[in-house]
């Protein structure tokens, strides 16, 4: 059974080992470098919330959302990542995560998560549908992972719960 919760600094280290295998896989992500649990606890400081998804009390998937712009005309909009183990990918984790995320979001007064995503991730890209996210466009040529110019494609998905 899949659990989520709110992250907590203790978490850093698998949200790290995590993401890392995500850099490693290079099926979701233009990051190339490795991160250390020191990096994550960086991303407890601030407004935006952090959750983890768990099977039998061990962190199987997270997600976070982060600044969209510095600018005050965007407070209310974010960016999210979510990142499933290795051997977990596939069945419902990931799912979880960014259900909580979503839940996470309305009380602190995001009204909107973004994101891109490789356009051949398609089970991201399915799942991401399947929760209400609606895909905006494509950025063609948005950045190079190793060597290769990547496309990506533009997500989005409004919280009700902040618009009035």
């Amino acid at each position: 059974m899949i659990t989520t919760r709110p992250a907590t600094p203790a978490d850093a280290a698998a949200i790290a080992a995590i993401y890392n295998q995500g850099i490693t896989d290079r099926i979701a992500t233009f990051e190339t470098q490795p991160r250390s649990e020191a990096d994550i606890l960086g991303w407890f400081q601030g407004r935006h919330p952090v959750v983890v998804a768990e099977v039998n009390g061990a962190t199987r998937a997270f997600a976070n959302s982060s600044t969209y712009r510095p600018r005050a005309c965007y407070d209310g909009v974010a960016e999210f990542s979510v990142y499933v183990e290795r051997s977990y990918r596939g069945k419902g984790a990931g799912r979880a995560a960014i259900l909580a995320l979503i839940d996470a979001v309305a009380p602190v007064g995001i009204w909107k998560l973004v994101s891109r995503v490789f356009v051949e991730n398609i089970a991201s890209r399915t799942m991401l549908r399947s929760v209400g996210f609606r895909e905006v466009g494509v950025y063609e040529n948005h950045a190079k992972l190793d060597e290769v110019w990547r496309d990506v494609v533009i997500v989005e998905r409004l919280i009700e719960a902040n618009i009035t």
